[in-house]
């Protein structure tokens, strides 16, 4: 049965999350399965942990969630000196258990397992000139060709390998890549996703999507592994170099608005108060007479308390969600459909009841739960409801592994702000600025990509490859053979 999404979902969603560690005589399993718990938030499809013991590599990955994954019989068996874990929501292929990852593939020269956190745009290219060489495919997603070309460019020395194919992949990527010897970390040249490091009891190496998979395993933060660069730890300690040429600086900015955890440090900012300060400005830019502020649980809670900072106007549990739905194989009912909103968020009657509410949210997607939650307030005694949103208007679709609509979904791509708060029956609709929000988060607004809101994409997208998720599958690969004969010379 195909996978349904529940019926109130209308969030982003990243496509992986990754953790890795090299520390001889640590329990590098248990430490990994901590470190994707921490993850968790970022896939929660399949996961995996793959795990060296100088001799070779052993994998273990399901369908679920880490907790329903891994036990301790498990753990017990996957024994070594160096692991590496991924937790997927997939933007490339389907949600089956060969997607999952970590991808373990042969080279003539050893096992190599690699961990993928983003998006290709030249995947199908790819796919098609290395099938044309022979090799075979068992998966459906971009990450089987990443590791699949690291494995026919491996020739004795992992580093090259990995070079080699980060001269050809185009798009948004961190990896990790575990050998029998060693463990790399690597980051695209825009720096799209998050990869940092951090140190284990003074000399072992940790690295990770996000800090607070560190702060887990007591590492230390020491910084972010660079656009571009590549980060190998063995039994000699850790080097660097530069991989391929950094281009710039392109983080996502809703890993700052939306994906990553508010303990997490990006750019050596604490993202919560970073999403506090999103509240300040919008209340600078969005002011309004109310009673109680309250934010949609629950990434959008710090705005919430920085509008209510900001503002004034005391801040309140507006409310209460359901922590037990996760993703369903159940096809939803009609009643469902008409229930979902209260299946996860249930208004607090006292908190809002004969009150002007302002609610706080973090984006407004293809506006299929806003307005029920609007009218959910309504129904629980709200005499004013007020949206507030600390994103400005998504008008464009990623392709650099947020699972987005396509631009004819997006709400803000066919209404204007006026339109779009008539269609959720809110009082007043306000969105932040990008002004606003570059000012809140406090860094160079030139080190982000901003493409969903203005459609400057910092990787050129070509048109002929602007398609769904399911490229891969087939009958999909629609990709004009023609194209094959450019590739064999391309270079990033």
């Amino acid at each position: 049965m195909a996978e349904t999404h529940h019926p109130e979902d209308d969030r982003l969603h990243e496509e992986c999350g990754l953790f890795g560690i090299h520390a001889d005589g640590e329990d590098v399993s248990r430490l990994t399965y901590f470190g994707l718990f921490q993850l968790q938030h970022r896939g929660q499809e399949s996961a995996g942990i793959a795990v060296s013991d100088g001799r070779g590599i052993q994998v273990y990955k399901q369908m679920g969630l880490v907790s329903q994954i891994f036990d301790e019989e498990i753990l017990q068996t996957l024994d070594g000196r160096a692991a590496i874990g991924h937790v997927r929501y997939s933007t490339t292929g389907s949600s089956i258990l060969r997607n999952a990852q970590p991808i373990i593939t042969e080279s003539a020269y050893g096992s190599i397992a690699v961990a993928h956190n983003g998006n290709l745009v030249n995947a199908a290219d790819l796919r098609l000139e290395m099938e044309a060489r022979g090799i075979r495919f068992h998966a459906t997603s971009d990450s089987e060709i990443i590791a699949k070309m690291i494995a026919y460019y491996h020739k004795g020395d992992i580093e090259e390998a990995i070079i080699q194919t980060m001269r050809r992949i185009v798009g948004a990527y961190s990896l990790l890549v575990l050998t029998p010897k060693e463990m790399v970390g690597v980051r695209d040249p825009y720096g799209v996703r998050p990869l940092s490091l951090g140190r284990l009891n003074g000399h072992h190496y940790v690295m990770a999507s996000e800090t607070c998979a560190l702060d887990i395993v007591s590492a230390k933060v020491l910084r972010d592994i660079e656009p571009g660069e590549m980060a190998t730890v063995d039994a000699e300690g850790i080097r660097f170099r530069q991989a391929v040429s950094k281009i710039r600086d392109s983080m996502c900015m809703f890993e700052f608005i939306y994906f990553a955890r508010p303990d997490t440090y990006l750019y050596g900012k604490l993202l919560h108060t970073a999403r506090r300060r999103m509240g300040h400005q919008l209340a600078l830019e969005h002011p309004v007479e109310a009673d109680v502020v309250v934010g949609v649980p629950d990434t959008a809670i710090p705005a919430a308390i920085g509008y209510a900072e900001q503002s004034g106007i005391p801040y309140g549990e507006g409310f209460i969600k359901n922590r037990y739905i996760h993703r369903t194989f159940i096809q939803p009912d009609q009643r469902q459909r008409d229930l979902g909103v209260r299946m996860k968020l249930t208004p607090l009657a006292e908190t809002v009841a004969d009150k002007r509410v302002v609610v706080v949210d973090d984006s407004i997607v293809r506006c299929t739960t806003t307005g029920s939650r609007v009218r959910v307030l309504r129904e629980a005694g709200a005499k004013e409801v007020h949206v507030r949103v600390s994103s400005p208007p998504i008008q464009y679709p990623c392709f650099y592994g947020i699972d987005m609509a396509d631009q004819k979904d997006l709400i803000a791509a066919r209404m204007s702000v006026e339109e779009i708060r008539n269609y959720i029956g809110a009082d007043t609709l306000g969105y932040l600025s990008k002004e606003s929000l570059v000012k809140a988060v406090q860094v160079e607004k030139d080190r982000f990509c901003f493409a969903c809101f203005d459609g400057k994409y910092p990787v050129d997208i070509p048109e002929d490859i602007k398609q769904s998720k399911f490229c891969l599958e087939s009958g999909r690969m629609d990709i004009p053979s023609r194209r094959l004969e450019t590739l064999a010379g391309a270079k990033r």
